[in-house]
């Protein structure tokens, strides 16, 4: 799915990321920690080619992202879902309009009723019409996990999505991925939270791989 192979970021001529490897293979779980300012988002934003490294390989669906036209990158990028810690949305639109702006930018056609659906899988079915500043903040982050799976991506990147959640909040939103999990979706969190990890170790067959030092670790029997 998505591949690094020995790979390097450099930020303002710091090296912030060096000879990472990492395979998410199909149907996967992975935790991402470190400390803050470590490299986790950074990360992220290369294995969704919003960044390209500076030395090394990064692999999406196999095809070298060294290869990869603007358009192609962009089809790549239909495969996944990305969900932020400050997820942003268009205000004066209604929340379902939100959630299918992938679909509307790619030109696809949208079913009312898989909408629905998604709507009332994340617990949103009666906000439909609310706009985005009346929402609290778990159903902004249930949003921006609806929006981020719209297009029935393969892999799932979700960075501190429970950061600014309370417990009861953080374990619902664990409990979607966990299920998306399950219908085979490759998922990455990036998050600090050892509680939440803890929690979805004893669902899923979680990996848990921390930034130490520049490079990437497999997390020990600490967490």
């Amino acid at each position: 799915m998505i591949v690094f192979e020995n790979v390097a970021y450099n930020y303002g001529g710091g090296e912030l990321l060096s000879e990472v490897t990492l395979k998410l293979a199909p149907g996967s779980f992975h935790f991402l920690t470190g400390p803050s300012g470590s490299g986790k988002t950074t990360l992220l934003k290369l294995a969704y080619a919003e960044l390209r490294p500076t030395s090394g390989r990064v692999t999406l669906f196999d095809r070298d992202l060294r290869s990869l036209s603007r358009d192609d990158v962009a089809m790549a990028r239909r495969r996944i879902g990305v969900v932020h810690q400050d997820c942003q949305f268009l205000d004066h639109l209604p929340l379902a309009t939100n959630v299918l702006l992938p679909l509307t930018v790619a030109n696809r056609p949208t079913d009312p009723r898989n909408l629905t659906d998604l709507l009332t899988w994340v617990g949103l079915g009666s906000l439909s019409d609310a706009l985005p500043p009346q929402l609290s903040g778990g159903e902004r982050q249930r949003a921006a996990l609806a929006r981020a799976i719209i297009m029935d991506p393969d892999v799932i990147l979700a960075d501190e999505p429970t950061g600014n959640l309370d417990w009861d909040m953080s374990l619902r939103l664990l409990t979607l991925l966990v299920e998306l999990n399950r219908l085979g979706k490759t998922i990455l969190i990036a998050t600090h939270d050892l509680n939440l990890i803890r929690q979805a170790k004893a669902q899923v067959a979680a990996r848990v791989l921390r930034i130490k030092n520049r490079r990437l670790q497999l997390a020990g029997a600490d967490l």
